[in-house]
């Protein structure tokens, strides 16, 4: 017997949510070796706090307009999390999926690939981030730290629990006795 479409989508959301996560993780813990002089653009390493001192309000900004939008669109985190996951499958996470094309002058983009077209979503959404970080802070947080951060609560905000509880068999066997 197949399972419910409910249950299926639901094991789909959990598993992208864990990737998702284990991304983020992964490319926290290896970007860039940190600089000598822990300061400046590129090459800083990443650090869960670094914007504490120049933008502390980013999160709280990044978590608001998520909330506000998934008013509209419940599925916006999970659109949100597969655009980060998208960014960063290609060339490390440089915010490149969000460059637009310029047909003329020949540019074409990760955005409009036929793998993305019409299907990566969120791009307003991390728009609206952007104007309401540079309200908040100009031309502080980078366009690959928004995407990065909106991962983030959108994975807070759906509510997995991402704590794997370990059990051993001989419990098992017991409850079941």
């Amino acid at each position: 017997m197949a399972a419910p479409a409910s249950s299926t989508s639901s094991l789909l959301l959990v598993l992208v949510i864990l990737l998702a996560a284990a991304l983020i993780s992964h490319s926290s813990a290896n970007a860039w070796p940190a600089s000598s002089s822990g300061s400046g653009g590129g090459g800083g390493g990443l650090s869960a706090g670094f914007y504490d001192e120049t933008c502390p309000s980013a999160q709280d900004v990044v978590r608001r307009v998520i909330q506000d939008a998934r008013v509209a669109d419940p599925r916006i985190p999970a659109s949100l999390i597969r655009l980060h996951f998208h960014d960063c499958f290609v060339n490390g996470c440089d915010a490149s999926i969000l460059l637009d094309e310029d047909l003329p002058s020949g540019i074409h983009t990760e955005k409009r690939v036929p793998a993305n077209d019409n299907s990566a979503r969120g791009f307003d959404v991390v728009d609206d981030i952007k104007c309401e970080l540079d309200k908040a802070c100009p031309g502080v947080v980078s366009c690959a730290d928004i995407l990065a951060i909106a991962a983030q609560v959108s994975v807070d905000l759906v509510g997995v629990n991402l704590f794997i509880e370990h059990t051993s068999l001989l419990s098992n066997s017991l409850y079941y006795s």
